[in-house]
C-alpha cells in the first residue's frame, strides 16, 4: 500500500514538474515573442498618426472638401450682400463712331452748304465722320431697396447653413470615431476569448499528456482555438479597412496610418425634456434656416409689391458730339461740332402690372402660395423636433438604465465564469460549459460597452437638436 501511494506523489510530482516546465518553456517563447512584437510596434508607431477625438474633428473641419465648397458659397453670399448696394449705381457709357459716307455731296447737302458749280471735287478725308456719345442713366424704384435687403437676408441664411455643415460634420467624425472604438472593444474581447483558447487547448494538452483527460476534451480544445483564428483575422482586417475609410472622411492622405486615443465612457446628465424642447424651437439650425427661408420670401413678396405699385423715376444725360462733314476744317476746333445729345427726367408707371391677371400678379400669387406652405412646414417642423428631442431624452434614460443593468451582468457572469473554470480544471463539468460561460461574459462586457456607446450618441443628437452643449458629470 505504501508502495502505491509513493507512486501516485511521485506521478504528481513529476506532473506538476512538467507542468512548470512546460509554463516556463512558454513564458520564455512568449517573453522573446513579446519582446520581438515591442519592438516591431516600437519602429511602426513612427509612423502612425495618434489621434484624439477633438483632433479628428479639428483636422477634418481644416481639410473637409465638402466644408471647403460650403465655405466657397458662403464667401460668395457675404460679397453679394457687401455689394447689394450696387444696385443704385448709374448706368454710365462711352462710345465713338468713325464713319466713311458713301456719297460726300449728299453729306454736303444736309449740312446746307451745297453749290454744284462751285463744288471742287472732294478729298479722301471729307469722306470721313467722327462721332461721340457718353450717357448717363439712372433708373429708381421702391423695390430696389428690398433687393437690398434680400441680399442680406439671404447671406444670414448662408451662415446657417455653413454652421449646418460643420456641425453635421463634426457629428459625423465624432460617431465615427467612437464606432471605431466600440469595434475596436469589440475586437479586443474576441482576442481575450482567442488567448483563453489558447490556454484552455495548451491546459488540455497537458493533461492529456499526463493521463488527467481523454484525448476528445483535447481535441475539443484545439478545434475550439483554430476555429477561431480566421475569425479574428477577419476582424483585424475590417479593423484596418475601417480606420481607413476614417482617415479618408477626415480628409488624411490615403494609406496614412492611424491609431485612435480615447475610450467609451460618456459623461451623463439631468436634463428637462421641456426646457430643452424649448431650446430646440429657439436654437435648432433647421428651424432657424427655415425661418430665414421665410423672411427671404416676405422680402421678395414686397419687393414685387413695390415694383407694381409704385412708380419708377429715369433721369438720363446724354452728350453726342458729332462733325458731319470736316473739309478743309480743323478737327480740334470745337466750333466744328456740334452736340445731339440731350437731358430727360422720366416717371414710369407700369399699370398693366397691376391687373389681376397680369404675369406680375401671378408671380405675386405664387409667392404668395409658397409662403403658406412655408408657414405649414414650419409648424410640421417645430412638432417634429419636439418629438425627436422627447425620443432622445427617452432613449438617454434607457440606456442609463441598460447601462446599470450591463453592469450588474458583468458581475454575474464573470463570478459564473470563474466558478465554471474551477469546475472544469477539477473535472467535474464539460468544456462546452466552459465555452458557454465565456461567451456570456463577452457578450455581457460588449453589452456595456454598446449601451454606453448609445448613450453618447444619443446625448450628440440631442446637442444637435437644441444647437446646445449640455454639461454633466462622468
Amino acid at each position: 500500500m505504501k508502495k502505491i501511494i509513493s507512486k501516485q506523489k511521485m506521478a504528481k510530482v513529476i506532473s506538476l514538474a512538467a507542468v512548470v516546465l512546460l509554463g516556463t518553456n512558454v513564458f520564455a517563447q512568449t517573453a522573446d515573442v513579446s519582446s520581438e512584437t515591442a519592438a516591431t510596434e516600437a519602429e511602426q508607431k513612427e509612423d502612425v498618426l495618434v489621434l484624439t477625438v477633438e483632433d479628428a474633428v479639428e483636422y477634418s473641419i481644416e481639410h473637409s472638401l465638402s466644408l471647403k465648397s460650403s465655405a466657397l458659397d458662403l464667401e460668395l453670399s457675404k460679397w453679394k450682400s457687401d455689394t447689394s448696394w450696387n444696385t443704385f449705381l448709374p448706368n454710365v457709357q462711352v462710345s465713338g463712331t468713325f464713319a466713311r459716307t458713301n456719297d460726300y455731296y449728299s453729306s454736303v447737302k444736309l449740312a446746307g452748304s451745297y453749290n454744284a458749280a462751285f463744288m471742287p471735287d472732294p478729298d479722301e478725308k471729307q469722306y470721313w465722320t467722327a462721332m461721340g456719345n457718353l450717357g448717363v442713366s439712372f433708373n429708381f424704384n421702391a423695390a430696389m431697396i428690398m433687393s437690398m435687403m434680400t441680399a442680406k437676408e439671404s447671406y444670414e441664411n448662408g451662415k446657417i447653413t455653413y454652421e449646418q455643415a460643420v456641425k453635421s460634420n463634426m457629428d459625423t467624425v465624432r460617431k465615427l470615431f467612437y464606432s471605431l472604438l466600440l469595434q475596436q472593444e469589440s475586437l479586443k474581447l474576441q482576442k481575450d476569448s482567442l488567448e483563453n483558447a489558447r490556454q484552455r487547448m495548451n491546459q488540455a494538452a497537458v493533461n492529456y499528456r499526463n493521463g488527467y483527460v481523454p484525448q476528445i476534451q483535447y481535441l475539443q480544445a484545439q478545434v475550439a482555438y483554430e476555429n477561431m483564428v480566421p475569425t479574428i483575422e477577419k476582424a483585424e482586417l475590417a479593423m484596418k479597412q475601417s480606420l481607413d475609410t476614417f482617415s479618408f472622411v477626415i480628409g488624411l492622405p490615403v494609406g496614412t496610418k492611424v491609431e485612435l486615443k480615447g475610450e467609451i465612457e460618456p459623461v451623463y446628465v439631468d436634463v428637462d425634456v421641456e426646457q430643452l424642447i424649448s431650446l430646440a424651437k429657439e436654437n435648432n439650425l433647421e428651424i432657424k434656416s427655415l425661418k430665414s427661408s421665410l423672411n427671404s420670401l416676405k422680402l421678395s413678396k414686397t419687393s414685387l409689391d413695390l415694383s407694381t405699385y409704385t412708380p419708377s423715376l429715369s433721369v438720363s444725360w446724354a452728350g453726342q458730339p458729332t462733325m458731319l462733314v470736316p473739309g478743309d476744317k480743323d478737327w480740334g476746333n470745337k466750333n466744328n461740332w456740334v452736340d445731339n445729345g440731350s437731358f430727360s427726367v422720366s416717371l414710369v408707371w407700369n399699370l398693366t402690372n397691376m391687373l389681376p391677371w397680369s404675369s406680375s400678379r401671378t408671380s405675386a400669387k405664387e409667392i404668395q402660395t409658397n409662403l403658406e406652405k412655408l408657414e405649414l412646414s414650419m409648424k410640421t417642423l417645430e412638432r417634429n423636433t419636439e418629438l425627436e428631442v422627447r425620443k432622445a431624452y427617452d432613449t438617454l434614460k434607457q440606456c442609463k438604465q441598460a447601462i446599470e443593468t450591463s453592469q450588474r451582468n458583468i458581475d454575474l457572469s464573470q463570478k459564473s465564469y470563474n466558478m465554471t473554470w474551477q469546475a472544469y480544471r477539477n473535472g467535474t463539468t464539460e468544456y462546452l460549459n466552459l465555452v458557454e460561460a465565456q461567451t456570456q461574459l463577452n457578450q455581457a462586457k460588449f453589452s456595456l460597452i454598446n449601451e454606453k456607446f448609445n448613450y453618447m450618441t444619443s446625448l450628440m443628437d440631442l446637442e444637435t437638436l437644441i444647437n446646445s452643449k449640455i454639461s454633466g458629470e462622468k
